[in-house]
């Protein structure tokens, strides 16, 4: 017998191994309650992590150069001061709320955090594992970028190095330096990040930005790199990430995507709606309520040529006056909105369209007054899920709703999704029509029936493509190896998000096996581009969409719109 050896793995093989890896040690890690990142099990996140090289992270693989765009990016959706903290704990809501610690909040994630002291932070859990999952990834960076700052800010002696000492005499005297100081401060910066001076100058003025949400990069790379220096040359003062035994308890029971649903069901009952044909939506909550109430809540107000001119008029800063007037003629003429108290983060307007005034609606929208008039539909636009949440507030938003010892459902007419997704086959602002959803690191794949097609969205100056999506377990581990597989392989990939494949395990799951949504439920998808990872400079690291993801949100929402106001 013949033992040939086996082929060597691909880089794309090597890279979804990786990501199988960093999953079963972070589940393990969760249930044993604690690791230290720079122990055995932190080492081995650490190793993944390399292997695969995420675009997000750039040069996390650089033993000497840190990371900056990939530093921006992390420092977004991580608490303010967390680069301070050697103590990290990952708590479900546990009464943190009620508390005299002040709530800090990231500025590109919605999630409650807390500073306990000099040393510790609280990070509140309450969309599922997938939040566990980008919070440890975010941290294992962030951690090997410290240790980064550490090796740079030593000279091969084993003293400081003269910038190290100028970077804690500027932290000493406020963490602030002046416009005539701080090209000098960014020098000695820049030799401790092992960077360019323009480098770092561009990531100084991309932290000064999020001012109110960050500290300064120079607060910063002190934070990490202290941090790090503490652990090595001291004792007991290890780096640690912990979970509460209640976080560990309640992870999984879809407890706050009940709690988030079941007030919904009791507004609608209470309010006599629960006949009406409803249509529901994962959107932003700003779209659907400019298209349908703007035009009317603003005239005489403001000029405008479109429903695409008026949306960017009502989303420059400086228009917030606006923005309220709108609000409340809304909240005058149907419109109800449900603030998160279940902990999911998750804003939730209802609109009785019966009492919006069909004849004030833009003629974009395609309205036919006698449908509305006669069928009197009920929206209900749900902020963005985060991942595996997906699920869990369909999966209760679609159950039959339990009172007084009866069970009725919800008359759906319509389930759309829409948002931000990377796209594998165009350009920021592109839109993506899916035919299926590939569920990344599974068996499992969702072939879609979608209401929506390319020919809807076509002939409005925006690229459209059509295909299958990949739902993938973190966005922010993702390398062009992978990507490149599955765009260019016989699954031919459009693009990639992280809740499609979870919404539509719930939709399909009371379609067609539990029947809690009529037979002849619309189903719908539709995204537009928030980045390419398949190009350098166009990751979600290199910055905001701004007003670029302004024409296709509305796009969407309108197409979406004309389907509701009219017989399809």
């Amino acid at each position: 017998m013949n033992d040939q050896p086996s082929p060597p793995l691909t880089r794309a093989q090597e890279s979804r191994v990786a990501i199988e890896r960093l999953y079963i040690t972070m589940r393990h890690l969760f249930n044993r309650g604690f690791y230290k990142p720079s122990g055995v099990s932190g080492e081995e996140i650490r190793r993944a992590l390399l292997t695969l090289q995420p675009e997000i992270y750039g040069l996390v693989g650089d033993p000497q150069r840190v990371e900056l765009d990939g530093l921006v990016y992390v420092m977004d959706r991580l608490p303010k001061g967390i680069e301070a903290c050697r103590v990290i704990t990952l708590a479900s809501r546990e009464g943190f709320e009620n508390s005299h610690f002040p709530v800090l909040v990231p500025a590109k994630r919605r999630r409650n955090c807390y500073r306990i002291d000099q040393e510790q932070m609280v990070i509140e859990v309450t969309n599922g594992r997938s939040e566990i999952y980008d919070i440890l990834t975010h941290l294992t960076f962030m951690f090997m970028e410290a240790d980064k700052i550490r090796r740079n800010a030593f000279q091969e002696r084993g003293s400081k190095s003269r910038e190290w000492e100028k970077l804690e005499a500027i932290i000493r005297s406020g963490g602030t330096v002046t416009d005539d100081e701080r090209e000098l401060a960014l020098t000695y910066l820049s030799s401790i990040l092992g960077r360019t001076f323009e480098e770092t100058q561009r990531a100084y003025r991309r932290f000064e930005e999020t001012a109110g949400t960050n500290n300064g990069l120079f607060q910063i790379v002190y934070g990490l790199g202290s941090v790090s220096i503490s652990e090595v040359r001291e004792s007991n003062v290890d780096r640690e990430i912990n979970f509460t035994p209640m976080l560990r308890e309640r992870i999984g029971q879809h407890l706050y995507g009940e709690r988030w649903a079941t007030r919904i069901k009791q507004y609608i009952w209470q309010n006599n709606l629960q006949d009406r044909p409803l249509h529901i939506i994962s959107a932003n909550p700003h779209s659907v309520m400019n298209c349908l109430y703007a035009p009317a809540a603003l005239k005489g107000t403001t000029t405008w040529d479109n429903l695409y001119d008026l949306a960017m008029t009502l989303s420059q800063p400086n228009q917030r006056e606006l923005r309220e007037q709108v609000v409340q003629y809304a909240a005058e003429h149907g419109m109800h909105v449900l603030e998160d108290t279940a902990g999911t983060s998750l804003l939730v307007q209802l609109i009785d369209l019966s009492r919006c005034d069909v004849s004030q609606l833009s003629a974009e929208l395609n309205p036919d007054p006698a449908f509305v008039q006669e069928n009197q539909p009920l929206l209900l636009v749900m902020d963005y899920a985060f991942g595996e949440q997906a699920f869990e507030t369909m999966d209760e938003l679609l159950k039959p709703y339990e009172r007084q010892s009866e069970s009725a459902t919800l008359k759906v007419a319509s389930v759309t999704i829409m948002g931000k997704a990377g796209i594998l086959t165009g350009d920021k602002g592109d839109l993506m029509i899916p035919t299926s959803h590939i569920f990344e690191g599974t068996a499992d794949n969702y072939p879609l029936d979608n209401d929506f097609s390319k020919d809807d969205f076509e002939g409005n100056g925006l690229a459209v493509y059509e295909g299958a999506m990949i739902t993938v377990l973190g966005t922010s581990l993702q390398n062009k190896d992978i990507l490149s597989y599955f765009c260019n392989s016989s699954w031919k990939a459009i693009g990639l998000e992280m809740e499609g494949a979870h919404y539509q395990k719930a939709i399909q799951a009371h379609l067609k096996i539990r029947n809690s949504v009529p037979a002849d439920v619309k189903v719908r998808y539709a995204y537009y581009a928030s980045d390419n990872p398949l190009l350098t400079g166009a990751t979600l690291a290199s910055g905001s969409l701004g007003t670029l993801g302004v024409k296709p949100t509305y796009l969407i929402t309108m197409k979406w719109l004309e389907k509701v106001l009219r017989a399809s």
